[in-house]
């Protein structure tokens, strides 16, 4: 009985040995089958190197968005100031032309409360 065993042992070696030991992939697999291999290499290449420029690209258009975002922002920021900037000279441009004698009024209005 112990014979038997240690010959299904022999006969079925574990797979990492039978693959160290050239049994399962050997060098006539690679010379017989060169075309396929090399083809499964190139194609797990591209794939590998497609994959790095989509993330780069991405990372690319994430940081895009987000200088556009502060762009806006400050356009909307500067626009403001220039309309207010360009509606107080016209205004004041007008003002004088009319000889109303007004100007603006340096400090800003406050409420006055009764105590």
């Amino acid at each position: 009985m112990a014979a038997k065993k240690r010959k299904q042992e022999n006969e079925n070696p574990n797979l990492i040995v039978r693959i160290r030991s050239g049994q399962i992939i050997s060098s006539d697999f690679f010379a017989h089958n060169w075309l396929s291999v090399f083809t499964c290499v190139m194609v797990i290449m591209f794939y590998i190197t497609n994959k790095y420029n989509c993330q780069t690209k991405m990372e690319e258009i994430n940081r895009l968005r987000t200088e556009l975002e502060i762009v806006k922002t400050e356009r909307l920021r500067v626009r403001s100031t220039y309309m207010s900037n360009s509606r107080e000279s016209y205004m004041q441009h007008l003002i004088d032309s009319l000889g109303l004698n007004l100007h603006v009024q340096e400090r800003p209005p406050f409420k006055l409360e009764e105590r």
